[in-house]
C-alpha cells in the first residue's frame, strides 16, 4: 500500500480501547492480586474510557472534564459552581478554570442564582447546546467502544453498581 493510502487508512480506523503492550504481558498479570482489586480495575477502566473519549472529543477542542461541565450546564439543573464541583468531585479552582474556558467559547454563561444572589449558576447558551449534542455523540461512541465486551444487560448492571458506589 502506498504511504499516502496507509496514512489515510490508519486515520480512518477507530481508536483502539486496548493500550499497546508487550506480547503476552497483560495475560501474565491477569492472575495477580492487583488484577482483582476494585480500586485498580475502576481506575484502569476510567483511564481507558477517558483516554478514548478525549481522543474522540479532540476535534471539538474538548476533554472529558469540559464535557462534564457542559453536560451539567445543558441538563436544566442549573448547578452552581460549588454544586458542580461537589458532583464532579473537582476542586473549586478546577471548576473555575473549566467554566472560564467554556464561557470564553460562548458555550455557557454564569448567571445569578435565584436561590442565593451571592452564587452563580451555569446555563448553556444555544451554541453550548449545539456543542453538547456533538460532544455527547462522541462520548456515547467512546462508551460503546470501551464497553464492547459487555452485553446490554451487563452495561446496565455496571451503571447501577457504579451509581451505588458513587452516590
Amino acid at each position: 500500500m502506498p504511504p499516502s493510502t496507509t496514512a489515510a487508512a490508519s486515520a480512518a480506523a477507530p481508536p483502539s480501547t486496548k493500550p499497546a503492550t508487550s506480547e503476552g504481558s497483560e495475560e501474565r498479570f491477569l492472575h495477580s492480586a492487583l488484577a482483582r482489586e476494585v480500586a485498580f480495575l475502576t481506575a484502569r477502566a476510567r483511564g481507558r474510557g477517558n483516554a478514548l473519549a478525549n481522543q474522540l472529543l479532540a476535534d471539538l477542542d474538548l476533554k472529558v472534564r469540559h464535557f462534564s461541565v457542559l453536560a451539567m450546564a445543558c441538563s436544566g439543573t442549573n448547578p452552581s459552581q460549588r454544586e458542580l464541583g461537589g458532583f464532579l468531585d473537582l476542586d473549586p479552582s478546577q471548576v473555575v478554570a473549566l467554566v472560564d474556558v467554556l464561557e470564553g467559547r460562548g458555550a455557557i454563561r454564569r448567571e445569578p442564582d435565584p436561590r442565593d444572589r451571592r452564587s452563580k449558576i451555569l446555563v448553556a447558551t444555544e451554541a453550548g447546546q449545539e456543542l453538547y449534542a456533538q460532544a455527547a455523540q462522541r462520548t456515547r461512541e467512546a462508551e460503546e467502544q470501551t464497553l464492547e465486551n459487555l452485553s446490554p444487560v451487563e452495561r446496565d448492571q455496571l451503571r447501577e453498581l457504579l451509581a451505588k458506589i458513587v452516590f
